[in-house]
Parts: structure tokens; C-alpha cells; sequence
């Protein structure tokens, strides 16, 4: 699921070196997953009204889906 996100991530920003994703693991098991990317890609991650954010949630999701987890994505700055 990380290197799915981070895939992703690469393909749509101008700065592809700057992607990062960060993975930590909840108590209750939930994978939370931190994308960071240039400040500049900002705007070209979260897309308009937040549509492209949310396309990036439901693919990663229905990845986790097939390994039986959960799945958060947080963009962090």
C-alpha cells in the first residue's frame, strides 16, 4: 500500500524526489499512511475541491481491502 501511494504521488507531482510516505501502524491495527510532497505539488496532489486526494484514498483503499486492513492517508505539509 505504501509503495502503491507513493507510486501515485510520483506520477502526478513535477517534483517526484520530494515524495515521501511515511507508515505507522495503530493500536487497533490501522495503517496510517503520512504523503509529504514539494510545496509546490501541493495543489496538483489534493487537486480540485480535494477530488484528486480522495481518488489516491480509494485506490490505496481498495488495495487494503485485499490484505484485510484499514487505511488512513493523511497529506502532511
Amino acid at each position: 500500500m505504501r509503495e502503491l501511494l507513493e507510486d501515485l504521488a510520483r506520477l502526478l507531482v513535477d517534483e517526484p524526489d520530494s515524495v515521501a510516505v511515511e507508515q505507522f501502524e495503530e493500536d487497533d491495527g490501522t495503517v496510517v499512511l503520512e504523503l509529504s510532497v514539494d510545496d509546490d505539488d501541493y495543489g496538483k496532489v489534493i487537486g480540485r475541491g480535494g477530488r484528486t486526494a480522495n481518488a489516491l484514498r480509494a485506490v490505496v483503499k481498495a488495495a487494503a481491502v485485499k490484505e484485510n486492513r484499514r487505511v488512513l492517508i493523511d497529506i502532511v505539509d
